[in-house]
């Protein structure tokens, strides 16, 4: 593998055709590992000399921000300088120069701002729903499994077995457990495919690392912020809401208030990011658990606009439905209020329609002379230019991925070409796992309290 990427790398510097194997914009461990593994397997058996290349979706700078891809990388000596992300390789330049063919995994679905890539792509290699009137006019081949990793081992396996070596075998056995979460039966993302090619990976390398050993670590990594600024711990796990121009940033955070409210100079960090990404409000969700192994949640909510701060905290102070169970807890500035959430149950998928009313109560009490809902002082280009940026990843009230979907029909074999597949795999977040963890917690808790017959 490392020889393969040296050689994509050598490949950029020359005036040449490629083929490009990308993966989605998320770039979490399932999509990486699925473009580096594709890439590497069509690059070994392609008979012609076409230069297939794997392209990272995210700045070089945004890696830090996904500590389970790290972790993988460094534990099987994948040096980070060879790979190619998003901002280093052209790819508009390289379409309109008619010297890009686009091999699309872990999605099939090009952002706005890629839009014109779109006839550019000649595969998709996916395993989510497809969302047919956007999909590109190409080969798409979907199955519903856990992991995409899983669809490009069972191509290796099934075209190439001989290609696969003890680090590539690794990479694709590491992301297969940590998204099918260990392939927990109760948690039941994991299907037969997923769990029948993570045994073929260990009948063929005895020497993997034990499940339980490789997904610990990797869970550990995902939730590490050690290293990392105040901006990029804001922006490992962010939601965003917006309503009629007021932008909401929702992060979750894994560590204690007190200690993140005690990072240096974290007003101003906190000023900056909403100023440069143009939020008009801050909530930061920690999350951890303590000595005794129960769930702790807090909240922060920075805000410097004093009758917005005051509603949005009033309305989250008395919700009922449900409640918060909100105790104030010291804060180092006056246009922060902190909290201890009592209700540790709520998360950040039940928390945001509570965000949502607490908006609209602000919009039914505050108005302008004019009868219009007063608005905060950003110019109209300067969120043009965020919501630019964003992409499609912005959508008016909760983020698109904060939804819930149903669960799915059993999966069904070589769905291709533009299957009307309306239902898909839940969702697995950092927040949906720890909230799992913590539903076991209190579950457990309950049990040990009960007395014993």
């Amino acid at each position: 593998m490392e020889d393969y990427l040296q050689g994509c790398r050598a490949a950029l510097q020359e005036s040449q055709p490629l083929h490009v194997v990308l993966g989605n914009e998320a770039c979490d461990l399932d999509s990486m590992v699925s473009a580096l593994a594709l890439a590497f397997f069509l690059a070994k058996t392609t008979e012609a000399e076409d230069v297939f290349v794997p392209v990272l979706n995210i700045k070089r700078s945004e890696l830090p921000l996904r500590g389970d891809n790290v972790f993988l990388l460094q534990k099987f000596h994948i040096p980070e300088s060879l790979l190619i992300f998003r901002d280093e390789i052209d790819l508009h330049a390289l379409h309109q120069a008619g010297q890009l063919t686009l091999i699309l995994v872990d999605h099939h679905v090009l952002p706005r701002s890629d839009a014109d890539l779109e006839e550019a792509v000649a595969e998709v290699l996916d395993h989510r729903p497809i969302e047919q009137k956007r999909c590109p006019p190409c080969h798409v081949s979907v199955e519903l499994v856990g992991s995409c990793t899983t669809l490009v081992t069972e191509r290796i396996l099934q075209g190439a077995p001989e290609i696969l070596d003890r680090q590539t075998a690794a990479l694709l056995h590491g992301t297969i457990i940590l998204d099918c979460v260990n392939m927990d039966l109760q948690i039941g993302k994991a299907t037969l495919k997923d769990k029948t090619y993570v045994e073929k990976l260990e009948a063929l390398f005895p020497d993997l690392p034990e499940r339980n050993d490789i997904f610990d670590s990797l869970q550990k990594a995902k939730f590490d912020v050690s290293g990392l600024t105040t901006e990029q711990m804001l922006r490992k796990d962010q939601k965003t809401i917006f309503k009629q121009g007021i932008r909401v940033a929702v992060s979750a955070i894994y560590m204690d208030l007190e200690a993140f409210l005690q990072r240096p100079s974290l007003i101003a960090d906190l000023r900056a990011f909403c100023q440069t990404h143009i939020y008009d409000v801050l909530v930061a969700m920690t999350i951890f658990f303590n000595t005794h192994n129960e769930p702790v949640r807090q909240l922060a909510i920075y805000c410097p606009h004093a009758a917005l701060r005051m509603t949005i905290c009033d309305f989250l102070e008395h919700s009922h439905s449900p409640s918060l169970k909100l105790t104030l807890t010291p804060s180092p500035d006056p246009n922060l209020q902190a909290y201890i959430q009592g209700n540790t149950q709520v998360s950040r998928k039940k928390f945001l329609p509570l965000l949502q009313e607490a908006l609209a109560s602000y919009f039914d009490s505050t108005t302008s002379p004019s009868g219009q809902p007063e608005t905060m002082d950003v110019s109209r280009e300067q969120v043009d230019k965020e919501l630019d940026r964003a992409g499609t990843s912005l959508i008016p009230g909760l983020s698109q991925d904060e939804e819930e979907p149903p669960l799915p029909p059993t999966p069904m074999n070589s769905l291709v070409d533009e299957c009307p597949l309306d239902q898909g795999l839940p969702k697995l977040s950092a927040e949906a796992i720890f909230e799992k963890c913590s539903q076991i917690s209190l579950s457990q808790s309950s049990t040990a309290s009960l007395p014993k017959k």
